[in-house]
């Protein structure tokens, strides 16, 4: 299945993915419900712990406003009990056919991860036309996703970069007219999580909607 509209029009509203993983279940709307409130409505909520799926159940729960996205998919079985957990859309850091076709006959909008000329191509193969480009800093940039993406501008393919995006860079990115938004992994300060101050992860989300909101 392609990534539906009304999706990548929410990604494009919001412009910033706040991207964490959670350690325990019960942080999970906590900081959720922080983030919302300091205006961010998207997350890649990542499975590198125990709880991941767990929280990913929560939130999509407990927090209906939040378009959930799932990231660290790995695995055919996990797109589809991401898909029964409630999430909105998943992502990968590679390019795995074998997901990309679970996530698909599951019914999972999914961004699989390319960092290549080659990884582009299959995932295209594959019907994707959304993806996430991953690592974005390590492997050149601004200036490689747009000699990268120059051949294919043609097909109308998206681009969500993730890895080494921050505060400093994020508006060049969101300036190319192929990314509707970045992923932003310095947004949830795991030590603010820790402490449960959510008053501070508030307070980090809202600085970022105040910058892109400056930039527009």
């Amino acid at each position: 299945m392609s990534f539906p509209s009304q999706i990548i029009g929410r990604l494009r509203k919001s412009g910033v993915v706040a991207g964490f993983s959670v350690e325990k279940v019960e942080h999970a709307v906590p900081l959720a419900k922080a983030l919302l409130a300091g205006g961010i409505d998207v997350i890649e909520l990542t499975l590198r712990t125990p709880a991941g799926m767990d929280a990913v159940k929560a939130i999509s729960a407990g927090v209906p406003e939040m378009l959930v996205g799932v990231g660290t998919i790995l695995a055919p079985e996990t797109a589809r009990e991401v898909k029964a957990a409630g999430a909105d859309f998943g992502v990968s850091p590679g390019m795995n056919p074998k997901v990309i076709r679970a996530a698909q006959e599951a019914g999972l909008p999914f961004a699989p991860g390319i960092a290549t000329p080659s990884d582009l191509e299959a995932a295209i193969e594959l019907g994707c036309r959304f993806v996430k480009f991953f690592p974005a800093e390590a492997c050149g940039g601004i200036k490689y996703l747009r000699s990268m993406a120059a051949p294919y501008q043609h097909l109308g393919i998206e681009y969500f970069p993730l890895g080494g995006v921050n505060a400093e860079n994020m508006m060049a990115y969101l300036a190319e007219a192929n990314v509707p938004a970045v992923g932003g992994s310095w947004i949830v300060d795991q030590s603010l999580v820790n402490e449960e101050n959510w008053a501070g992860i508030t307070c980090r989300a809202a600085e970022v909607i105040t910058q892109l909101k400056e930039n527009d």
